[in-house]
């Protein structure tokens, strides 16, 4: 894609990074993929291709996700890297991170880079492949990290499966340390969760379903911030889950180890309750938890020791998500609801939910040099422009994702997309996705 638009944004409410909580009220001019003038509202700007209206929205840095399913190559009927990045981009994502759950698993430069390639044919979000723990997520021994690093991989997960050997794990964080890479762990004690269906609880004896305790989680945890502090080496935790957690997370980085951790939005929002209707959108990895651990992640987010919020979207072909609950797959869609359902259920300022979607995942993925930067001159033009206050209704029949297994159809919600912009290019505009 070349950068030749021009482009003009008016009216808006500028937070990013470097402005206050209240923001400012400012005009912005795009050039040649870059900011090339912020001025306040109302003063001249140049004339410009596009003139896009930000009346009542808040104007800010693109969104980042850092845990998306997109299932190419392999398993293209539930999702394609361009079906998943047009998603992304209505929901506001300049850059989503690409798990390597694919087959063939992202444990070589030439899936790296056909991921990386396939990503930019689309046009509409950076997509940014992570790399493999180990050799075809296996857990039996180490994917090629040198290899990996010198393909632009900075971040390694075996996500789906948590590294179960810690000899493994602690050489995993030796190597990565040494090469200024991030391990981001699945934790998940596998012993702990075969057969499980749901959350073990009062629930989960109650319907009769095999039960997926929180201490299999819990225990990865715990075992990876002391390995964490053995090695010196970096981790971020995917998906937390439960109150512990939190918790063990929240005293480690009080003692000032190289921790990081997002939360999704379903682990916020939806309980085990949920799972009473037997329906399988519902089943996800690791399950719905209780309300506690719903208010232990949301005052986690809060208190920073969340750092992000990551949609783990994971589309499923409607035939699959079909099965018995015993059977059906985990995962859910996320993508297009995340920033509605974090503005909408946390009571979070707006501009922590952004940093919170923006420039601290950013910085964690290692892209924090192109999104997540303030809006400023000289800086790319990675932007998303949303009305914070906007109520809509979540239709599964309306997403641009091949799959349609949402939690959330019918639910209203606020906050909606009205115009992204992703190297200087409008490709979102008016909530309709322009490639």
């Amino acid at each position: 894609m070349t950068n030749q638009q021009t482009i003009n944004i008016r009216g808006g409410r500028l937070m990013d990074p470097l402005t206050d909580r209240n923001g400012r009220m400012a005009d912005i001019h795009i050039a040649a993929g870059q900011v090339h003038a912020v001025v306040d509202s109302g003063n001249d700007l140049p004339s410009a291709d596009i003139e896009l209206d930000a009346t009542n929205c808040i104007v800010s840095p693109g969104l980042v996700d850092l845990h998306v399913h997109l299932r190419e190559p392999g398993r293209e009927e539930s999702e394609t890297i361009e079906t998943g990045s047009r998603a992304a981009a209505l929901g506001g994502f300049t850059a989503i991170v690409a798990m390597p759950n694919t087959e063939p698993a992202q444990d070589s430069r030439i899936v790296v880079e056909f991921v990386r390639s396939q990503g930019e044919r689309a046009g509409l979000c950076e997509v940014v492949p992570a790399g493999c723990i180990t050799l075809g997520r296996a857990g039996e021994a180490l994917a090629p990290y040198d290899e990996l690093r010198d393909a632009g991989v900075r971040l390694f997960t075996d996500d789906g499966n948590g590294v179960q050997d810690p000899l493994l794990m602690r050489r995993a964080l030796e190597y990565a340390r040494d090469l200024d890479v991030t391990l981001a762990q699945h934790c998940e004690v596998s012993r702990l969760t075969t057969g499980a269906v749901m959350h073990e609880g009062s629930c989960c004896g109650h319907l009769g379903l095999p039960g997926w305790p929180a201490i299999a989680e819990e225990l990865m945890v715990h075992r990876d911030i002391e390995l964490v502090r053995l090695t010196g080496g970096r981790i971020h935790f995917l998906h937390l889950s439960t109150q512990r957690s939190v918790e063990m997370v929240r005293v480690a980085k009080a003692q000032g180890l190289a921790i990081t951790a997002e939360a999704a939005p379903h682990h916020f929002t939806l309980s085990d309750e949920s799972l009473r209707s037997f329906d399988t959108v519902f089943k996800v990895n690791p399950p719905l938890r209780t309300a506690l651990d719903i208010q232990a992640l949301k005052d986690g987010l809060a208190d920073g020791t969340i750092d992000a919020i990551a949609t783990d979207h994971a589309p499923h072909a409607s035939h699959l998500k079909e099965q018995p609950l015993d059977q059906a797959p985990p995962g859910m869609l996320g993508l297009e609801t995340a920033l509605a359902l974090a503005l909408s259920e946390l009571t979070m300022d707006v501009y922590d939910v952004l940093a919170a979607l923006s420039w601290k995942p950013a910085k964690i993925a290692g892209i924090d040099d192109r999104h997540g930067r303030p809006i400023a001159v000289g800086e790319p033009a990675n932007i998303t422009v949303f009305n914070p206050s906007l109520e809509w209704t979540v239709d599964r029949n309306s997403g641009a994702s091949k799959s349609k297994n949402t939690p959330y159809h019918g639910r209203v919600v606020s906050g909606k997309v009205r115009h992204t912009v992703f190297n200087g290019h409008g490709v979102v505009i008016q909530g309709i996705a322009q490639l």
